[in-house]
């Protein structure tokens, strides 16, 4: 059967997330759960919060009569305000539903963005390292990635994004906490980056956006706050989903939300509502609409998280794996101690240790482990982390 040879060349050099994963369910077969370390997948193994429970039960004994038909293509207006009312109160501007469109997640968010600003051949920084998805999200809309690198400790390089914007520069894709490297993006840096785009935005005579993607904007640690973009950038947009923060990856819920500072936001928003239709997602599901309207200050527990962090961070810094300490997210992404990241995460396979090497994020010489698991499965791979330090040479 014939497919598309763009289409089969990107399955080609597509998701190393995705065929690690593949390979934990054949390790599993063989040697038992119990004995596969499976660091691939960000898929949170949390349960939603109680308050979803209770009102996924509340909706199922009394049902909203119509709570099934279309809606309009932004989504259901109590759903929207509720967004807009947290935002507004996180940020301090006059945010109302005509700023939020509903989604089918962040992934389908950022579609609607690009396919939404760009005209072919416009171009979309993107920072190394970068979720695996988003040069095929671009390609989609016939835009071009333009990689730029972060700094050595994965912070923003303004010089570098200055140096690397053109007159067919349309956006910049900030993901902050990052996956994979767990890194928080601080107020000051995102500020500079606002100040560096209106300047630059005269000169080449084109509006710049910067599109965050925040689907991990609650699990930050150590008593940090995550700045808000609206706040540091104005023609600035939120991509994010439900997916971590309420632990509902599989209900493909979220929302763009645009400063209120953006001029001509009428018509972004017009563009937002048309190309959510004709993209095919047309809506966001309606029970999720419904459910997470009043569940926007809940989220699952993140303590737990942070201490998995800091169970594998202790240990494999005591090994001698170098590494930031991610701030956010549930991600560390330590330098690989082979030059060829590919092969380390051969030779942790053989010890059933399955992770993702840096080159699937544009950041070759790195690994990612996602530590979204059960908290056992993680200490039953340390004795297989110091076998394979050992045999590296790294333990001391």
């Amino acid at each position: 059967m014939a497919i598309s040879k763009k289409i089969a060349k990107s399955i080609t050099g597509a998701s190393w997330i995705r065929k690690m994963f593949e390979e934990g369910e054949r390790l599993r077969k063989i040697y038992g759960s119990e004995k596969v370390y499976d660091f691939t997948l960000g898929n949170p193994e949390l349960e939603p919060p109680a308050a979803f429970k209770e009102a996924l039960k509340e909706i199922a004994l009394k049902p909203v009569p119509g709570m099934h038909r279309y809606m309009n293509n932004a989504g259901y207006p109590e759903t929207r305000q509720a967004v807009a009312d947290v935002l507004a109160a996180q940020t301090g501007l006059s945010f109302d539903q005509n700023n939020i469109v509903m989604t089918c997640g962040a992934g389908g968010a950022l579609n609607v963005v690009l396919k939404s600003i760009l005209d072919p051949d416009d171009e979309v920084i993107i920072l190394s390292p970068f979720f695996v998805e988003y040069k095929f999200y671009i390609d989609n809309h016939c835009g071009v990635a333009k990689v730029v690198n972060t700094t050595k400790d994965f912070t923003l390089d303004i010089s570098a994004i200055s140096s690397a914007i053109t007159p067919r520069t349309k956006a910049i894709i900030v993901n902050s906490p990052n996956n994979p490297t767990g890194v928080v993006y601080d107020a000051d840096s995102l500020k500079e980056l606002g100040r560096l785009l209106e300047e630059v935005e005269g000169k080449v005579g084109n509006k710049i956006f910067v599109i965050s993607d925040e689907p991990y904007a609650k699990i930050i640690y150590d008593g940090m706050a995550l700045p808000s973009i609206f706040n540091c950038v104005k023609n600035s947009i939120v991509v994010t989903s439900h997916s971590k923060d309420l632990a509902l990856p599989g209900e493909r819920i979220g929302y763009i939300a645009f400063s209120p500072l953006m001029e001509n936001a009428g018509l972004l928003m017009d563009a937002l509502v048309f190309c959510n239709r004709t993209l095919g997602f047309v809506n966001a599901p309606a029970l999720m609409q419904r459910l997470v309207a009043g569940l926007q200050h809940e989220s699952v527990d993140m303590a737990g998280y942070q201490e998995k962090r800091d169970i594998l961070y202790d240990n494999l810094t005591a090994l001698g794996f170098k590494m930031v300490k991610p701030q956010g997210a549930f991600y560390l992404f330590p330098v690989s101690p082979l030059p060829d990241d590919v092969e380390f995460v051969m030779a942790a396979q053989k010890h059933n240790i399955l992770l993702v090497p840096g080159s699937g994020f544009g950041a070759p010489g790195y690994f990612r482990i996602a530590y979204c698991i059960d908290k056992q499965v993680i200490l039953n791979s340390l004795p297989a982390f110091k076998t394979l330090a050992g045999e590296l040479g790294m333990t001391r």
